[in-house]
């Protein structure tokens, strides 16, 4: 496996991750169960894009000084179109945790430990994943056109079904794990388990908030599946393809809340996310015929979410006009 890494800068990003980790678990939030504000989301989302975008300005930094400015503005670049990609890909993820957390009623203030433990889910699972996914590329070329019909066919079927709802009430994980363990009826604080006395013995129960947990560990799961091949159309270079990745995924708790108010705004932002998938899953598959410059990809990619960001909020003005001279009209 090429890959720009050498042991220290390997070392070096997984101590910034440590850190960062440790300042998700204890600063954002404040490390207590507490209702996360608007203003408080948006300063450290605002803060996670800044270390992101510090970390690619001090790669340029190094790679230029080292090996020279050409490999150091390809690899800066791919940094950037990655992160990118997977921090587009994030928002769907964000959408689904806002869906379980409705569905289940769990109020904002006990989000925080399924959050938690999503994000160190998510990174787990993408690490290993990302590591297999190069070892497999290196070995088997034909595999990136695997992944470009991948992405192609999901991004077409995210386009069809954008507006469709999942039954989760009929949720096959769901369903078996009522089947199979006690769940409570109500919450018991960010506890996922709870220990009741029936007829003389401790009989232990899940709560609702665990089968939160485990949906949500799912969709991370889902998500890398999608969002993993969408990079491999950028770099396959581990060190690019994995820090690029992680930095999408640490400030996904911040972003959640962010978006946690004004996801109805970005009606449109599933579609423009489908098109993502589409424009990389095309751009795998022509790999060995035109290989699509990083940069254009880059402007693709911003120019996608940037439109349908702007048409999502155009829509939702226009719908509270329509809701605001009808409740007019009425009064």
């Amino acid at each position: 496996m090429e890959t720009i890494g050498t042991w220290w800068m390997w070392a070096g990003f997984f101590a910034i991750v440590l850190v960062m980790l440790a300042v998700d678990l204890f600063l954002v939030g404040g490390g207590k169960q507490h209702r996360v504000s608007l203003r408080e989301a948006a300063t450290w989302s605002g803060i996670w894009v800044g270390v992101s975008l510090l970390f690619a300005g001090t790669l340029w930094w190094y790679l230029d000084g080292s090996v020279g400015r050409e490999v150091a503005n390809a690899k800066t670049l791919e940094f950037v179109t990655g992160y990118l990609i997977e921090k587009s890909l994030a928002v769907d993820n964000v959408f689904v945790w806002l869906m379980l957390f409705s569905f289940f009623a769990i109020p904002l203030e006990l989000q925080k430990r399924v959050l938690v433990l999503g994000v160190l889910g998510a990174i787990v699972m993408r690490t290993v994943m990302i590591f297999a996914g190069v070892w497999l590329i290196a070995q088997f070329h034909w595999l990136l056109y695997v992944f470009g019909a991948f992405l192609l066919i999901t991004g077409i079927k995210m386009w069809w079904f954008a507006d469709e709802k999942p039954d989760l009430a009929n949720n096959p994980v769901i369903r078996w794990i009522r089947s199979h363990m006690k769940v409570t009826d109500e919450l018991h604080g960010e506890r996922f388990f709870v220990t009741r006395q029936e007829a003389g013995a401790a009989v232990r129960y899940v709560t609702p908030l665990f089968l939160v947990l485990v949906l949500v560990e799912i969709s991370d799961l889902i998500f890398a599946v999608d969002s993993i091949p969408a990079i491999f159309a950028i770099t396959t270079d581990p060190f690019i393809v994995l820090t690029s990745n992680v930095f999408a995924i640490l400030g996904l708790r911040a972003m959640y809340f962010l978006l946690a108010d004004m996801a109805d705004r970005f009606s449109l932002l599933k579609y423009g996310l489908a098109l993502v998938l589409v424009f990389i899953g095309a751009k795998m598959l022509l790999i060995d015929l035109y290989k699509i410059p990083v940069l254009f990809s880059l402007g693709v990619v911003a120019a996608i979410i940037t439109v349908s960001i702007v048409l999502s909020l155009r829509k939702d003005a226009r719908a509270r006009v329509v809701v605001k001279t009808g409740a007019n009209a009425a009064s």
